[in-house]
């Protein structure tokens, strides 16, 4: 699932409507780290807590993907798979030789 970041704000994977009525919380950080992502989120034209929500977003697709990808090589290891797939699917494409 794509997530829309805009410009400004927050990223609209989860409509404002599921915001509503949720306060903000403080995090502790050392003031570089505050820095370079006040920085990050400038370059992007977007607020901190929008980067950082964004952020959050891209880190949790990252890990479903890295989980995805692990059952799929898997899943292609397991004998028979690739005669399977080609009965099923007809094989790879023949290639034209020029």
């Amino acid at each position: 699932m794509a997530t829309h970041v805009p410009q400004h704000g927050t990223p609209k994977k989860y409509p404002s409507k599921y915001a509503e009525g949720m306060s903000d919380t403080t995090v502790k950080i050392d003031t570089e780290t505050r820095d370079r992502f006040a920085a990050v989120a400038a370059a992007r034209g977007q607020t901190v807590k929008g980067y950082l929500a964004a952020l959050a977003i891209e880190e949790e697709n990252q890990l479903t993907l890295k989980r995805a990808t692990g059952l799929f090589r898997a899943a292609v290891t397991r004998p028979g798979f690739a005669e399977a797939f080609d009965r099923d699917f007809g094989g790879l494409p023949q290639r034209r030789v020029a």
